[in-house]
């Protein structure tokens, strides 16, 4: 079976991302995202979009939409921004935490294109960012330099389909390196219900808290679990959280 990834041109609609001397970083994330995805098609992969066309979904929906769909990745990609036109440049990659598959594919796309031409300011945890911290499968959103640098978007028109190039290898060199797909890993389930109202409202009261739940619906139990986690380490400090906010928490394998 292919490997399935969700491409996520960043921003889109009503929201434009960032802006410099007219140019908006929703369209050029979208051309790059339709480029890298034709690449990793042509390569066996199965590859499905956020968007392919000029429409706002919030950070949120995407991350729904990637994990309703049960891909393998999310790869997001985005053009940065510096508060100073022409000050900084570079490309960099973020992640959910500095782990895992995730964190190999960041530094092989990174790698990919500081090849190019481009800068490699590493990768980075961002464990805040919605589209990182509610997807289950691993995460990566990618920043394919600044936008207000004069630099960075000579590079990026220049080089158009070397960049799209660059970030399909980073992908496809990742998923050759005889990894298991879902190697062992923890989520702390907090309660498991065979009415699904019960499981959505615990679900909601633990995204109002801002705790990274989600369903796992199988054996006829929907099973309200939060966290996908490689390590039991991490695993346990999120069930300690959970514990001090007063949830029952037994820590499962993914």
């Amino acid at each position: 079976m292919p490997y399935s990834i969700m491409l996520d041109a960043g921003h889109g609609g009503r929201d434009p991302g960032a802006v410099y001397n007219g140019r908006q970083e929703k369209d050029d994330t979208l051309r790059l995202v339709l480029a890298i995805g034709e690449i990793l098609q042509n390569n066996g992969i199965d590859v499905q979009y956020t968007r392919t066309t000029d429409v706002y979904q919030s950070p949120y929906e995407k991350a729904m939409e990637a994990n309703n769909a049960g891909v393998d990745f999310f790869i997001s990609i985005h053009r940065n921004s510096f508060p100073t036109d022409n000050v900084v440049s570079g490309v960099e990659s973020l992640v959910y935490d500095k782990s895992g598959i995730k964190l190999e594919m960041a530094e092989n796309i990174n790698e990919q294109l500081e090849s190019v031409g481009f800068v490699n300011l590493g990768v980075k945890a961002r464990p805040n960012l919605v589209v990182l911290r509610r997807t289950r499968m691993p995460a990566v959103l990618v920043e394919v330099g600044f936008i207000n640098s004069n630099t960075d978007n000579q590079l990026f028109d220049d080089n158009f389909n070397d960049i799209a190039q660059a970030i399909a290898d980073g992908i496809l060199d990742t998923l050759e390196m005889d990894h298991e797909l879902d190697p062992p890993g923890y989520r702390v389930q907090v309660g498991a219900f065979r009415n699904p109202t019960y499981a959505n409202r615990l679900l909601n009261e633990l995204l109002e808290q801002d705790f990274p739940a989600s369903i796992i619906d199988s054996d006829g139990f929907f099973r309200v679990q939060v966290g996908n986690y490689d390590t039991l380490d991490d695993a346990t400090k999120m069930e300690q959280r959970l514990k001090r906010a007063g949830y029952p928490t037994v820590i499962v394998s993914r």
